[in-house]
């Protein structure tokens, strides 16, 4: 039995019946197809198969795709939120937090065009990053400065996986050890750059 048609035989109950959906299974099974079979396979009508329901049960937990998207980039998203040391200072919990965020959207090819694309909710966004900007108000940096730093280097984080995955059809890219090493190499020598960058900005040491 295949890792995929195990899944589905465990989201059954006895007797042939789906198991009670809820939000976060819907969820987690979105995710499993996006990266099996890539975006554009991620549909309501598969999702339903997927989890063995019809596809109209599934608007009782997310109104349309757009909002199951959103779902999706969210619950990805929070795979990159880090847990920070008691007085970590700002400038290394920005460089944990963007290899954090590199790690899954890694582990996650397929969702890198989406995350490019369907950015999180900016509610959403600040509370799950809550600590992280906590770091900067410690420092002294005031909250409009913090936000450009930390979206400045997300942004970067999302276009350099990008270059590294391309946009990855309905199977995961095949990984070239070399070519690992070289953009490994290359990000983490534009991220140091950059968190230095803001480092000497914030302070004024220019």
């Amino acid at each position: 039995m295949t890792q995929t048609a195990r899944r589905r035989s465990q989201g059954s109950n006895r007797g042939g019946r789906p198991a009670t959906l809820t939000p976060g299974r819907v969820v987690a099974a979105a995710v499993e197809i996006l990266d099996e079979e890539g975006l554009e396979a991620l549909t309501m009508r598969r999702l339903g198969a997927h989890l063995g329901v019809a596809a109209m049960s599934l608007y009782r937990h997310v109104p349309n795709r757009d909002a199951l998207l959103a779902e999706v980039v969210t619950h990805l998203f929070t795979e990159a939120v880090i847990e920070l040391g008691p007085a970590e200072p700002w400038d290394e919990a920005l460089a944990r937090f963007a290899a954090a965020y590199r790690g899954m959207l890694l582990a996650h090819p397929h969702a890198v065009p989406l995350l490019a694309t369907h950015p999180v909710d900016t509610d959403r966004g600040l509370a799950l990053l809550a600590e992280l900007l906590g770091r900067f108000a410690a420092a002294g940096v005031g909250e409009q400065d913090a936000l450009t730093v930390v979206q400045s280097v997300a942004v970067y984080v999302l276009g350099h996986a990008l270059a590294q995955v391309g946009t990855p059809s309905g199977t995961a890219p095949a990984t070239d050890p070399g070519a690992t090493v070289f953009y490994d190499r290359w990000f983490e020598a534009g991220l140091a750059a950059m968190v230095s960058g803001f480092g000497r900005r914030l302070t004024g040491d220019r």
